[in-house]
């Protein structure tokens, strides 16, 4: 089967803790001694890897995924997943603990994860199954799976698949990532990541432009303040609505799924940066990263 996309990601057990504490001074404190009662607790699916692979295969994209999983419950319930959700599972089940996230709720909305990584950061080349694809997606992997990641590049691009890559800070601050950059056809990032990536404050887009392939796209997000890209030859801008948050986890995965299955399908940026942020829209509305993403056929 030759697929739309192929994702190349994390894949983890999210928990999600909701006790109610609000933020002070942009952090969330938690008192030393003290015992904290939780007001709500929920367990899902989550990893860039796999939140993208559901919101390609929701749009009608033939998508799979590379992964890793443990043997063990954690690991069977997101294979469970991607089968459901009708995504081609292409990683391993190997030895070691399947991935944790524990995500701390702020009576703000907003949120700290706490992220165990598990065999996720331990993905060989001989640990993916054979496939063809047109896109291949990557989210943030750390140690082998970086490397894995970077030489997978290096033989896909040769075969004229396009590239879509959605760092993290804490990639961003402890690799060199321009080997993936130059050959990346979609770099997607919030503003603080694109700070930190350019190590410039101002003409980010130029800046980030400037990092990736040729007639690549460079987009920056900000929260609930406008998101902008940029070809090389036009800006573009959208604002986000104003909606009631419930729980922001996956919002970033989610538009960068939109936009970048808007660019498989043949639409424009405009309409594609319209996508992403109907995707990210509709997942901060509900809790979960993947519980309301969109069903569309695009195909």
């Amino acid at each position: 089967m030759k697929f739309d996309v192929v994702t190349f990601g994390s894949a983890v057990v999210d928990v999600f803790v909701n006790t109610d504490v609000a933020e002070k001074r942009n952090l969330i404190a938690y008192p030393i001694g003290e015992k904290i009662l939780i007001k709500d607790l929920k367990f899902d699916i989550g990893g860039g890897g796999t939140n993208t692979a559901v919101a390609f295969s929701r749009l009608g994209l033939k998508t799979g995924c590379i992964c890793k999983v443990g043997k063990d419950e954690q690991g069977r319930s997101i294979l469970k997943l991607l089968k459901k959700e009708k995504i081609k599972f292409l990683g391993k089940e190997g030895e070691g603990k399947t991935g944790y996230s524990i995500i701390l709720d702020s009576k703000e909305k907003n949120r700290t994860i706490l992220t165990y990584k598990g065999v996720n950061d331990k993905i060989s080349l001989k640990d993916i199954k054979k496939f063809k694809t047109k896109w291949l997606y990557l989210s943030s992997l750390l140690g082998k799976s970086l490397e894995s990641q970077k030489r997978l590049v290096y033989l896909l691009k040769k075969r004229g698949v396009k590239i879509a890559f959605n760092p993290s800070s804490y990639l961003i601050k402890k690799e060199n990532l321009q080997r993936i950059l130059k050959l990346t056809d979609i770099l997607i990032l919030n503003k603080e990541e694109a700070k930190m990536l350019t190590k410039k404050r101002e003409n980010l887009l130029e800046n980030l432009y400037e990092l990736i392939a040729e007639e690549g796209i460079g987009i920056i997000t900000d929260k609930n303040r406008k998101i902008e890209a940029y070809d090389g030859k036009k800006k573009y801008s959208l604002k986000p609505n104003k909606i009631k948050v419930v729980e922001r986890t996956g919002a970033g995965d989610a538009f960068a799924a939109g936009f970048v299955a808007g660019q498989i399908v043949g639409k424009s940026i405009e309409e594609s940066l319209s996508l992403g942020l109907r995707e990210s829209e509709s997942v901060i509305r509900y809790f979960g990263a993947k519980n309301n993403l969109l069903r569309i056929k695009l195909k």
